[in-house]
Parts: structure tokens; sequence; C-alpha cells
């Protein structure tokens, strides 16, 4: 009932673990799997070890998840001595990338085929990162790193992530697609800021971070919804997926698969199988047996 097809990956449902949450290590990898994720995105690797961001880098509160952790990660070279391969897991693995320059994310890219990941997903669009300009408001940008991805993934589908942050999110989608992504994987955190009054300063040492969790959804699906009708490839919805109502609406909108990574915080690890399930209850009360029925409905 739940099984897809993405980019020609077999998945058993719909539900992917998003980047940034847990997918660390080859234990990390299988805890997801067996807990019920279709796929699992790893956090997401550059040409060099990052520290990332002082803390305190995450806050929530009231439906609303705020994180500037800096993308802190071992590196492209580390995690190939660790993983050594991806094709060999319990669970389809997607592997992030991302670099400063558009050469390094082609470089990044691949070494990371080299692992022989499932899928290839490019976060250009992080909010808490200084690019200079950000690869993910510009379309030429865009369309430069995607080109310098699929040129070092061979045949690995490469997806590119993009950002709300922008003025057009229709138009960076065109511009990935036709320079070659194979997906698009919408959203990544929209930028935001909370003051605490009484230290009368941002509570992020970073001051802006990424704004995740339920508050995210409606603007995940105002873009996916878009991109839905701008682009012909497959969409990755992603952005306070939390129930199984939040990723049906996913669906509708024009998603293929559905990213979750805060709602493991609300949920708990068992997040993707109570997601399931609360989807297979609403398409069994309503008559639907596959997504391909619902999906893209609600342009009808």
């Amino acid at each position: 009932m739940l099984q897809i097809k993405l980019c020609g990956i077999s998945l058993k449902n719909p539900t992917i673990l998003a980047s940034g949450i847990l997918g660390v290590t080859k234990e990390s990898v299988h805890r997801i799997g067996k807990s019920g994720a279709g796929a699992v995105t790893l956090k997401s690797l550059c040409h060099e070890e990052r520290d990332g961001f002082s803390n305190p880098a995450m806050f929530g509160y009231d439906g609303v998840f705020l994180n500037a952790v800096g993308l802190p990660g071992q590196g492209i070279d580390s995690a190939i001595k660790d993983f050594g391969r991806l094709d060999n897991l319990s669970v389809p693995v997607i592997g992030s990338i991302y670099g400063y320059r558009v050469e390094q994310f082609g470089q990044v890219a691949k070494k990371m085929a080299s692992l022989k990941p499932a899928m290839i997903e490019v976060d250009v669009s992080c909010p808490h990162m200084d690019y200079g300009k950000p690869y993910y408001a510009d379309p030429e940008l865009t369309a430069k790193v995607t080109g310098a991805v699929k040129a070092n993934a061979g045949r690995i589908p490469v997806s590119i992530k993009l950002s709300p942050n922008v003025y057009d999110i229709k138009e960076i989608a065109h511009s990935a697609e036709k320079s070659g992504a194979d997906a698009i994987t919408a959203i990544n955190a929209a930028s935001g800021m909370v003051i605490d009054i009484s230290a009368r300063k941002p509570i992020l040492a970073n001051k802006i971070g990424g704004v995740t969790g339920p508050a995210l959804k409606p603007i995940a699906v105002r873009c996916v919804y878009e991109i839905y009708e701008t682009v012909k490839i497959p969409i990755i919805g992603t952005g306070g997926v939390t129930y199984g109502k939040d990723a049906i609406e996913m669906v509708m909108a024009g998603a293929t698969a559905v990213g979750i990574g805060t709602g493991i915080y609300y949920r708990g690890i068992s997040v993707f199988k109570k997601v399931c399930d609360e989807m297979m209850q609403w398409m069994k009360k309503n008559k639907v047996k596959s997504l391909n029925e619902i999906r893209g409905c609600a342009h009808k």
C-alpha cells in the first residue's frame, strides 16, 4: 500500500530520515531502518571536518524547533573509512553533501559516489552557513552546483535540497531540473531567531538558526505544491512532518517521498512506523489503495 519508486529506487514506504538527524554511523542507519524508515539520509558531509557552532545551538518550544549547529561532521574522507560502502546496508541510504565552492561540491560528490549510495542529496540551502552569495538563492549558481555534482556522480541519482528563503522557489527548482537534477528535496529549514527577553539577546550562539518542526510544515507544503507545478522530476517533501496526516498532505501537494527529521524529537525514533500506520489507516478509511491515487490531487 505504501511502497514507492523514487528515481528507480524501491522503498517499502515513503518516509525518509532527513539529513542532520542520527544518520552518522552504520549503527544509526540500521537503527533507523529497523524503526520503519523507507530510506535514510546521512548527515551532510563536506571536503573537510567541521566542528560546527558553539552552544547553545538548539532550542525548541510550542511546535517550533530552532537550530544552528553549523553542519558539524567528520568530513567525506573519514566517512569513507567508517562506512566503506552504503549499498550493503539494511535500508537505502542517501548521501548528503555540501561544499563552500562549486568545485568542492563536485569533489565531494565524486568521493560520495564511491560509497555507492542509493542517491546523493546536495545541500545548497543551510540557512545559517555563510557561502558568500547563497547558492540556493541564485538559479545560475544552483545550476552550476547541480552540473558539478552530476558530472561526478556517475549513474547515481541526484536530488537538490532547496531553501524556502527565496523569492521564487519555482525558478530555482526549474534551474536544478534543467541542469540535470533527478529529484528535488523541499525544503530545508527557514531562517529564524528567538530572543531571550530576560537576557535581552538571541538565544542561539549564532543568533540566526533554522526553523523546523510543525511550524515549518505549511511553508514546506506550499513549496512542494509550487515545485510540483513547475518540474517533472520527483519531490521529497520535507519540513514539519510529524503525523500521518502531514505525510498525506505532502503527497497531495505533489511529493513522491516524505522526509522526517524533527518528528523524532516530538514522537521518538518510532515516528516512521507511527506515521506509516497512520497513513495506512487514513488510506483504508478513504478507500485509497496506492499513494499514486492521491499524489498531486490538490492541484485538480
